[in-house]
């Protein structure tokens, strides 16, 4: 597992132990930095379910201005740490170790690039979408970005969140959800 491009492309990223983290593969990583590959310089990142880390590492060798990765498993969150020095990007990210979804109903700050992949079998996606948008945390113009089992529908969600696009590779889909501009005119 590497980074694909920016200030650490090429440096190998530190893998878990075991069957309970499942990293992203490369080949939706890939399709991933395709699609938002024009939305990442300057953005804050919020790397929930961070696992390894590498989304939001990537994020940050794109020239995102910031990444929080947020996991509950304590070995998780030291390979995020070991990873970030390797990468040498420690300085514009904050890791927090604790439960995901405890951290969002604490959270007071909005992002622009939000990566959402739980373990499929936990059923924490769906709430952790509608949370999202419930608490309106995403910044006008930002983007959810939710990796799942392709043959699983993700909830549609009111304004300003829509569900912009799903892409599918092989098992895995990716669908992203884009919140509109503030709508209130400026008079």
């Amino acid at each position: 597992m590497r980074v694909i491009t920016g200030t650490a492309r090429g440096r190998r990223l530190k893998e878990l132990e075991g069957m309970e983290t499942r990293p992203t593969t490369d080949r939706v990583k890939e399709g991933m930095f395709n699609v938002l590959q024009f939305d990442i310089e300057g953005r804050r990142v919020l790397d929930l379910f961070a696992g390894t880390g590498q989304l939001g590492i990537e994020c940050l060798s794109r020239g995102a201005k910031s990444a929080v990765f947020v996991d509950r498993r304590s070995d998780a969150v030291k390979l995020i740490r070991e990873n970030l020095k390797v990468t040498e990007l420690t300085d514009r990210a904050r890791v927090v170790s604790g439960d995901s979804m405890e951290f969002l109903k604490q959270l007071r700050e909005q992002f622009d690039l939000v990566f959402l992949d739980p373990p499929y079998e936990a059923g924490l996606l769906e709430p952790a979408i509608l949370h999202i948008a419930e608490i309106d945390i995403l910044a006008p113009h930002g983007i959810i970005v939710a990796e799942h089992p392709a043959g699983k529908a993700l909830p549609a969600l009111a304004p300003p969140y829509r569900l912009h696009r799903t892409y599918r590779y092989g098992k895995i889909a990716m669908t992203l959800y884009r919140r509109d501009a503030n709508t209130e005119s400026e008079e």
